[in-house]
């Protein structure tokens, strides 16, 4: 499985990076979309894909009986998702209003903030 993921990453990243050194503006988002979730896929695929119970300790035990789901990746994961989504929206309205302005998505054609 952690092979599958491997090649499923990579292709992610790649394809994230393809679509950042592209012209248009709009790839460049979706190349950013792409990048955060190679990089959210590579957290929890390092975490160790185990299957397992919920991280917590019945009562009156020190540890708990047999393998568990590490908690930390998936916080992790989580916080990232929230950071991702925040910036994908930010630069959708920045590209928004970039587009408003000079009239084209084209990055060749955003050389000057001029529009006169």
């Amino acid at each position: 499985m952690e092979t599958f993921l491997a090649f499923i990453i990579g292709g992610l990243y790649a394809a994230g990076l393809y679509m950042m050194m592209r012209r248009s503006i709009v790839k460049l988002i979706i190349g950013l979309a792409l990048l955060g979730q190679a990089a959210n896929l590579l957290i929890f695929t390092l975490g160790r894909l185990t299957r397992g119970r919920p991280a917590l300790i019945p009562f009156g035990e020190l540890r708990p009986d047999g393998p568990i789901a590490d908690p930390l990746p998936q916080a992790l994961i989580l916080t990232a998702i929230v950071i991702g989504f925040g910036v994908q929206a930010f630069a959708v309205v920045l590209i928004k209003r970039a587009y408003q302005t000079v009239g084209t998505d084209d990055l060749d054609d955003m050389k000057s903030t001029d529009t006169g």
